[in-house]
């Protein structure tokens, strides 16, 4: 299982950014999605997840109302769409596969989440 997060860059204060997980050879269908993110010198944070099945999603109390991760089947691909982007939200941005309900991400153990492979940079400067 690897998974390949994409759409990292620079953006502005107040922009946004529109980051994709993709995966190869394996259906998205059947894994909850969890995002995570970690900045130079600091602990992985989780962003979001969406589970597998009924498309309940979690947030990070960070990112609440802020950001929305969203499933495309047909794509196989998961989004996560940032919006009033802040610098604080700088970090190398991960998604990786949890189980069904979003339980590892829920007890905030972002170790044993599988199939994360290289993130995508986002970097909010003015």
């Amino acid at each position: 299982v690897q998974l390949q997060a994409s759409g990292g860059g620079l953006v502005k204060p107040g922009g946004s950014l529109r980051l994709s997980c993709a995966a190869s050879g394996f259906s998205l269908d059947s894994y909850a999605i969890a995002w995570f993110r970690q900045a130079p010198g600091k602990e992985r944070e989780g962003v979001s997840c969406i589970d597998s099945s009924e498309g309940i999603t979690y947030y990070g109390e960070t990112v609440k109302g802020r950001f929305t991760t969203s499933r495309d089947v047909a794509k196989n691909t998961v989004f996560l769409q940032m919006n009033s982007l802040k610098p604080e939200d700088t970090a190398v941005y991960y998604c990786a596969t949890d189980a069904p309900a979003c339980t590892l991400y829920r007890a905030g153990d972002y170790e044993a989440l599988d199939g994360w492979g290289q993130g995508t940079l986002v970097t909010v400067s003015s």
